[in-house]
This record gives structure tokens, sequence and C-alpha cells, in this order.
């Protein structure tokens, strides 16, 4: 907008704005509050040629708008556009049942063909628990590469933990 500042005539700049305007409601056929601010403008130019449709598109949204482990509503726009793929968007850092539980019997399997700890940072330590199987309700998912510094919430990079150890493990 800056650049046409200075313009004398605004017809460029107003069919833009009228050309993202009516894609929003082609794709989306409801309105939500989250969607206020958005950068309709970049999301416009990234996604326009795509095909979408618009009642598949509002059942996705209803669903993760009823998901309990999506932490960011205004994400799941971008998400929908940009394939479902980037689950960065939605801020989703938990780990979902099935690949806990994979998870777990690979890493409890490894462990016990080794005589060490399922939980491997107990099996790399000094104490009594160096050599426990815990129980799966013993133990918690974590993220190998913290959630926070771009690790992903997929099987590949979850590791069961002893409680304790994922608590005390943090932002590392």
């Amino acid at each position: 907008m800056a650049k046409h500042r200075k313009d004398d005539n605004i017809q460029e700049l107003s069919d833009h704005f009228t050309t993202v305007i009516e894609w929003i409601p082609s794709v989306f056929t409801a309105t939500e509050k989250e969607m206020q601010g958005l950068e309709w403008g970049r999301l416009h130019k990234t996604y326009q040629e795509h095909p979408y449709n618009p009642n598949a598109v509002s059942t996705q949204v209803k669903d993760l708008y009823g998901d309990p482990s999506v932490k960011n509503r205004r994400g799941v726009f971008e998400y929908i556009l940009g394939g479902s793929t980037d689950t960065r968007l939605l801020d989703i850092r938990v780990f979902e049942d099935a690949t806990k539980r994979a998870v777990y019997k690979t890493q409890t399997d490894k462990a016990q063909a080794k005589g060490q700890s399922n939980c491997p940072l107990c099996a790399e330590g000094h104490e009594a628990n160096q050599q426990k199987i815990w129980d799966f309700a013993d133990m918690d998912a974590d993220h190998v590469t913290a959630w926070s510094k771009g690790g992903s919430t997929d099987i590949k990079n979850c590791q069961m933990l002893c409680k304790t150890h994922n608590r005390s493990k943090g932002n590392r």
C-alpha cells in the first residue's frame, strides 16, 4: 500500500482488495472471529490457484475447532489452505495415543533386548532405574527435538520418557 500512496488512480489497488475479499467466502463458508486480522493478501497470493471445496473446508474448520489439541485457532485457516500439513500453525503439541503406544512398544522391546530401561535417560543414568521397564502409564511422550525449536509432533520425533525425566527435561 505504501508504494501506491501517491497514485492518482487507485483502481488497481481497489481491484486487488475486491479480488481478495471475494476469494475468502469462495473458500470458507462461515466466518470466524479468528479470521480478523489475518494476512489475507498473502494467503490469497499463495493459495488462490488451488481449488477448494467450501463444504469440505467448512467441515475441516469445525473439526479442528473441536479438537482440544489445537491451541492456535487462527492458524486453522492457513493450515487448511496449505494442504493440512504444517501442524506448527495449529500449535499442536500433543502426540496421538496410537503414536505413543507404538513408540512405547518399540522402545520397550529394544530396551528389554539390551537389558536396560525403556526410558532412554534412565538407561544412561547411574541410578537404580537403569534397568527398570516402566509401564506405559508411568511414561510421557516427549519431543526429541523440542516443539518450540521446530520439532514436529510425529512418530519420528517422539520418545517415551519416565514422567520424572520428561518433566525435568524441559525445553531441551
